[in-house]
């Protein structure tokens, strides 16, 4: 909600009426920093679903904060220049690695063990 809100805002101070996508650079970036995020979102609350069942609550829970974090970090650099996304885009795409392997880890447990 809260990059949705972003780019409400940033189509206020910019004169930018839906669905218009061009624009301010800004717009465009904070923009485009919002689709990505939800692009990202389901795949995100799947793994950490199914993380969480299968493996531990706990440490699906931890990287699922910390996850988000990174996405917050990812926005706001974004909203700033390009390059600023690069570091957090990476921490988080690391995040998503490890969610699925605890993901696969819980679920081969939980079907392969006895």
């Amino acid at each position: 909600a809260y990059f949705t809100l972003q780019v409400i805002y940033a189509r206020r101070k910019y004169k930018i009426s839906p669905p218009e996508t061009r624009g301010h650079p800004e717009f465009e970036r904070i923009f485009r920093a919002q689709a990505n995020c939800s692009e990202y979102f389901p795949i995100f609350v799947s793994l950490l679903w199914v993380a969480g069942i299968f493996f531990h609550q706990g440490v699906a829970a931890v990287c699922g904060l910390l996850y988000l974090y990174t996405r917050f970090k990812y926005f706001q650099g974004y909203a700033v220049a390009a390059q600023g996304r690069l570091g957090p885009l990476y921490a988080s795409a690391r995040l998503l690695w490890l969610l699925l392997g605890l993901a696969v880890a819980g679920l081969l447990a939980h079907f392969l063990l006895p």
